[in-house]
């Protein structure tokens, strides 16, 4: 069988796959990182985003194969080891961007990926624009787009912390 060796989370790991294998199945089987969900199997509901060399991929389209070599972040990897969220966690939380939380880990990892390729930052128009491969079947996405408005100010340098929810 082939190997992949890929670096997750910081950590660099060999694994023996089936060429049919997904990146998904990898992560969720082999490293048992389940933060990575599997919502339709189709690569409609973007809940098993990741980052791979620092874009975001639906992990369900990707062979584990493709990732030999890559860098991959998963939303077990944003938090800092002192368990400290990344400005994007934060702000889910802060702004009560999700319900169920299934939809939760991929859109935290697409919205960082967006931000990120926006430093000049983003409309709400563009925020809801930017999510349309994320499907959330318990919110209205309000307050996701708060959150994410929120986060870029923070991960842009343009705020030191979050503002409350409550203003």
């Amino acid at each position: 069988m082939p190997q992949v060796t890929l670096t997750v989370n910081g950590k660099t790991s060999t694994v023996e796959v089936e060429g049919r294998t997904l990146l998904v199945e990898l992560l969720r089987e082999k490293l048992r990182l389940t933060g990575t969900h599997v919502g339709c199997d189709t690569s409609q509901c973007g809940a098993c985003v990741v980052h791979v060399n620092g874009d975001s991929v639906k992990s369900c389209t990707m062979l584990a194969l493709q990732a030999d070599g890559a860098n991959v972040t998963t939303i077990e990897g944003l938090a800092k080891p002192d368990g400290t969220l990344h400005p994007m966690q934060e702000a889910f939380r802060e702004y009560h961007a999700l319900q169920c939380g299934f939809c939760t880990p991929g859109m935290v990892m697409s919205a960082i990926d967006l931000v990120q390729k926006h430093p000049q930052g983003l409309s709400e128009k563009e925020i809801r624009e930017g999510l349309e491969g994320n499907l959330c079947r318990c919110t209205g996405y309000h307050n996701i787009v708060k959150a994410i408005a929120a986060a870029q100010e923070v991960m842009h340098g343009r705020r030191s912390e979050l503002a409350s929810a409550a203003e």
